[in-house]
């Protein structure tokens, strides 16, 4: 189906911008980076009982993704809930996004290392190389669709996808973020039960996991609400 002229005019005004405030992308990012790997260091810190430097690297690597995700996710509800224009696609809720899922894909590559060293295949399959069923094999495979999902994710966070794939297929793509995210928190319970992690580190899972909810539901009452009352006016205006 083509595009009509409103969504060309539309794509075409968003990638405009972004060329006029690229200067400013660039410091966004130095300043995301800056921030990832202060985080990146602080976790290593936090989990220095393990002198293993893989097991520290995994973690440390781990909840920085973590927290960039709810990051990424608290963005859309926060335009809406300030009444503000929350369009399809803008550069920092995209920047932060990139940010999230390289660092869940290096996690993903640090993490098949810590256990099993050598035969990263035993994460998925028993010795008899049966599927495992049992609570490891459970945070394996949703640690390992949630990174092929942020690799998906990474793949089209540009504007030529956005332009090639157009607004409507380019979003319903986009929306496999809330995928990721679910399988996310799947993986990271399964490793807090089969590591017994420390209350730390529960509480940042289950603090960012609740807050997300909450900003979503929020963002979603305000949207029913207002198409609700647009509805309600619409109908009550003389024709």
């Amino acid at each position: 189906m083509a595009r009509s002229t409103s969504q060309r005019f539309a794509l075409d005004s968003t990638f405009k911008t972004r060329r006029f405030s690229s200067p400013r992308r660039i410091v966004r990012n130095l300043i995301i980076g800056i921030c990832v790997l202060g985080c990146t260091a602080l976790f290593w810190q936090l989990f220095s009982q393990r002198r293993d430097i893989v097991s520290r690297l995994s973690i440390a690597t781990a909840y920085p993704a973590l927290l960039l995700t709810t990051i990424a996710l608290l963005l859309g509800p926060w335009n809406v809930l300030r009444r503000h224009p929350n369009p399809i696609s803008f550069d920092l809720r995209r920047d932060v996004g990139i940010w999230a899922g390289a660092t869940a894909l290096l996690h993903t590559i640090v993490g098949l290392n810590v256990h099993l060293r050598g035969r990263p295949w035993l994460y998925f399959v028993d010795e008899n190389s049966r599927l495992r069923h049992d609570l490891f094999g459970f945070g394996n495979y949703t640690g390992l669709i949630s990174a092929l999902v942020f690799l998906l994710l990474l793949a089209i966070s540009n504007d030529l996808m956005l332009r090639r794939l157009g607004s409507r297929k380019w979003k319903s793509l986009q929306r496999w973020t809330y995928a990721a995210a679910a399988l996310t928190v799947g993986h990271a319970v399964a490793y807090q039960l089969i590591e017994k992690r420390q209350i730390l580190y529960q509480v940042l899972l289950w603090g960012a996991t609740a807050t997300v909810a909450a900003a979503q539901f929020a963002g979603w009452r305000t949207i029913k609400t207002v198409t609700s009352r647009s509805l309600v006016f619409a109908q009550r205006a003389p024709k």
